[in-house]
């Protein structure tokens, strides 16, 4: 007569799903990302449905990109996505809470690609389709004045799609100076020095080389991938997609050398 013996357990493997599926139940557990993500959308929204109530044929804005009118809270829902960025990466150091994400995950570097992914899907769906309900609702005042477009339009989608992905892309360098910095306000204030009031500074300065370079700065990128017509000083919406997408890429690679090589 054999005897069995209970086989153990297969060891605990850690996989890219896994630590994806790890990263998504804390960004949706959080209090705060309902609270970022949901302000965006209201104030987004909101300003849409003010600006196109508001609005008459005739006035000053008749030269205003049909989508940068009605998307005009953005600039406000931005800073609203660039905390929750911070949060995600930063806020783990000051809970202490990066200390239980390393050891469960000691090669490190898949949880901050992680926390980006998860990031940038759940940003960009929420305000891609955020972008399209406001400027239907927004289109619904202005249908009858010199700004009513539709969806079909030239480059309406495009710079619909380009609003989302350029605060998708601008929330992700903020998660970039979380992680880097590892300090929420010391990020809040290195996002607004850097990135909102720098590009102001320089633009004082009387040189065209400063003039040019500062187009392709985060803020001024981000406008141009917003707007369907070509908006005077700024560059094309291909390399300011690109200009973007290597600021938060930069960022990030700069916060993945660091959490390599420095203790928690």
């Amino acid at each position: 007569m054999t005897t069995t013996h209970p086989t153990a357990p297969p060891p605990y493997r850690i996989t890219r799903p896994r630590v994806l599926c790890a990263e998504w139940h804390k960004l949706r557990s959080l209090r705060s990302t309902w609270v970022t993500v949901i302000s965006a959308v209201v104030m987004v929204l909101g300003v849409g449905l003010i600006m196109g109530a508001t609005y008459t044929s005739g006035g000053g804005d008749a030269d205003v990109d049909t989508v940068v009118l009605t998307l005009y809270g953005s600039l406000l829902g931005q800073l609203c996505l660039v905390v929750l960025g911070i949060l995600t990466t930063a806020g783990e150091y000051a809970t202490g809470m990066i200390r239980s994400s390393l050891t469960a995950v000691p090669a490190r570097l898949p949880v901050l690609w992680a926390k980006a992914v998860v990031f940038a899907a759940t940003v960009f769906t929420v305000m891609l389709a955020t972008s399209v309900v406001t400027f239907a609702a927004a289109q619904a005042f202005l249908h009858d004045t010199d700004q009513a477009a539709s969806f079909t339009d030239p480059g309406i989608l495009r710079a619909l799609a380009g609003n989302a992905g350029a605060l998708t892309l601008m929330g992700l360098l903020a998660l970039g100076l979380g992680a880097l910095l590892r300090s929420v306000p010391g990020a809040i204030g290195a996002f607004i020095g850097g990135v909102m009031i720098l590009p102001e500074i320089l633009g004082m300065l009387p040189y065209d080389a400063v003039e040019r370079a500062i187009r392709y700065f985060p803020t001024q990128a981000a406008g141009a991938l917003g707007s369907a017509t070509p908006i005077p000083g700024t560059i094309s919406p291909g390399p300011a997609l690109l200009a973007l997408s290597l600021w938060a890429g930069t960022t990030l690679a700069a916060a993945a050398l660091t959490l390599k090589r420095r203790d928690v």
